[in-house]
C-alpha cells in the first residue's frame, strides 16, 4: 500500500464518519420538527402525492434483511423513483442505531408492532423549512457520490 492510499483510505473513514453523525443529526431534527415519514409504504404513498416535499431518502438493512426479496423490490421501485424524481438516496446499515436515533422500541410491552425503520422521508416542508446544516452535508455528499457515480451511497450507523 502506497502512502497515498493510506493517507487517502483515513480520510475517507473521517469523511464517512462526519456524514453518518451529520445524517444522525438531520433525522433527529427532522423528527422534532415532524418532517419524517417512517415505512416503506408510508414513504411510497407521500412519494406518490406530494415528491416535491422529499429531500432524502433513507433506505435502511441490515445483514439479515440482504435475502428478504420483497424489500429489495421496494428499495429498486423507490431508488428508481428518487432518481427520476431528484431526490437525494443514502443507503444505510444499521437499524438498531437508527431505532435508538429515533427512540424507537424494538419490542413494546404493549404488544404493538415497533414502526418499519427500513425507509425513512425527510421532507422539507415550504412553509417552514429545515434550517440545518446538516442536511447541507448530506445533500453536498450525495452529489458528490453522483459525481462518482455511485447513486445510491452507503453509510455504516455505529451503535453507540
Amino acid at each position: 500500500m502506497t502512502l497515498e492510499e493510506l493517507v487517502g483510505s483515513n480520510s475517507t473513514d473521517i469523511k464517512m464518519e462526519t456524514v453518518s453523525q451529520a445524517l444522525e443529526e438531520l433525522l433527529v431534527v427532522a423528527q422534532r420538527k415532524d418532517c419524517l415519514t417512517v415505512g416503506v409504504y408510508e414513504s411510497a404513498k407521500l412519494m406518490n402525492v406530494d415528491p416535491d416535499s422529499v429531500v432524502l431518502c433513507v433506505l435502511a438493512t441490515d445483514e439479515e434483511d440482504e435475502g428478504d426479496i420483497a424489500l429489495q423490490i421496494h428499495f429498486t421501485l423507490l431508488q428508481a423513483f428518487c432518481c427520476d424524481n431528484d431526490i437525494n438516496i443514502v443507503r444505510v446499515s444499521g437499524m438498531r442505531r437508527l431505532a435508538q436515533l429515533l427512540e424507537e422500541d424494538t419490542g413494546d410491552s404493549s404488544g404493538n408492532e415497533p414502526r418499519d425503520l427500513h425507509c425513512i422521508l425527510v421532507t422539507n416542508p415550504p412553509v417552514q423549512p429545515l434550517q440545518c446544516p446538516a442536511l447541507q452535508n448530506i445533500s453536498s455528499f450525495c452529489e458528490e457520490s453522483r459525481c462518482r457515480n455511485q447513486w445510491v451511497p452507503s453509510l455504516d450507523l455505529q451503535d453507540r
